[in-house]
């Protein structure tokens, strides 16, 4: 372990996202990590259950000898073995965010020798995380266009606080990722979405998230039609929960996403509201890709064999971060450039990168 690459947990975003990064470029590149100050400056520091789940995740995937990993630790390494194909099953235990484990497993498990099956249990629709239709329908046929190929089925959704959701991805290898080029929005052709009311929650919450998206969306787009069914979870799903998912497309197969999540004591219209105006607000800026997306894509970006350019909207901390551990770990090489055309109200961006073309050894 002493050739280990050392990386500090409380840089920049100083979060979870680091782990995931660094912990699945470890395992892809071979690299051993040591990873210090593990999200120091959070008011519940170090590891938590879902971080945790993460790590033994890709160090499963990898046959790797993971240290340091309890709730509250601050100090994890990871030496990495050859990635293994075939079962894994993670547990979080809580409604930690499936959505987060499929962020750290997905790239491992495209650099394995045949196709992954990955369990995934916790939340399937939780704050501070992707909603798993916002996995499905905007970050899927996105990194599909790396090259990369995988199937999602939700077998049973899960709520805060007991999470108990469940999600089966199979994941085929690849032998290496294609660059990708996405600088052309085109417009906005289709709106779209899903309000959901889940356990003994009332279907009328759903309608009334539903209505209150709409008529927000309306105001500022008048053209389109705009379908967000309302919807009563019943048999797959487990606990309680609301919220809602708008999704918009573009001319250019650009897809976008603004959600929420019902919470106590919020009123459901302003839950509504709270989704159209973040659906609106990431297609103003005319990138191709939304704040939520900006970030996932890097690891991919970083792997992929030659030069990818997006444009986005103004570069979030969770991307400049996720860069930053990319550099350290992998060869790519990224740069920032504001564009000026007269699109761009001000705030376009195109992140660029030279990829490092990992190679798939077991294909």
């Amino acid at each position: 372990m002493d050739s280990a690459v050392e990386l500090d947990g409380n840089v920049m975003e100083g979060g979870g996202q680091i782990l995931r990064v660094s912990a699945a470029l470890s395992c892809i590149t071979g690299s051993a990590i040591k990873i210090s100050k593990v999200r120091a400056g959070r008011s519940t520091p170090g590891l938590r259950p879902q971080h945790m789940c993460s790590l033994q995740l890709v160090s499963d995937l990898c046959s790797g000898d993971l240290q340091g990993v309890s709730i509250g630790s601050t100090d994890i390494s990871l030496n990495p073995g050859k990635i293994q194909s075939g079962n894994h099953t993670a547990d979080i235990q809580t409604a930690g965010s499936v959505c987060l484990l499929l962020q750290a497993a997905l790239p491992c498990a495209l650099f394995a020798d045949a196709s992954s099956q990955l369990c995934l249990k916790g939340g399937t629709n939780t704050e501070m995380a992707p909603q798993i239709d916002y996995t499905i329908k905007v970050f899927k046929p996105m990194v599909e266009r790396f090259g990369v190929h995988f199937d999602c089925d939700v077998r049973l959704r899960g709520y805060y606080p007991k999470g108990g959701g469940e999600v089966m991805v199979t994941v085929n290898p690849v032998k290496e990722l294609q660059p990708i080029v996405m600088t052309e929005r085109g417009n906005i052709t289709k709106i779209y979405g899903r309000a959901f009311v889940a356990g003994v929650l009332p279907y009328k919450l759903a309608k009334d998230m539903s209505v209150a998206a709409v008529r927000t969306i309306r105001r500022e787009i008048k053209e389109l039609y705009i379908n967000i069914p309302a919807v009563q979870e019943k048999e797959k799903a487990f606990g309680n929960g609301n919220g809602i998912i708008i999704i918009a497309e573009s001319s250019t197969g650009c897809v976008f996403a603004g959600s929420a999540l019902g919470k106590k004591g919020v009123y459901v219209d302003k839950i509504g509201i709270e989704a159209a105006e973040m659906l609106l607000r990431n297609i103003r800026h005319n990138g191709c890709v939304d704040e939520f997306l900006q970030d996932q894509l890097i690891i991919f970006m970083a792997l992929a064999k030659g030069t990818s350019r997006i444009r986005t909207g103004e570069v979030t901390l969770h991307t400049k971060t996720a860069i930053h551990i990319a550099e350290q770990l992998t060869q790519a090489k990224f740069t920032i450039t504001k564009c000026e055309d007269e699109l761009s109200s001000n705030e376009g961006y195109i992140i660029e990168c030279e990829g490092s073309g990992a190679a798939n050894t077991h294909m």
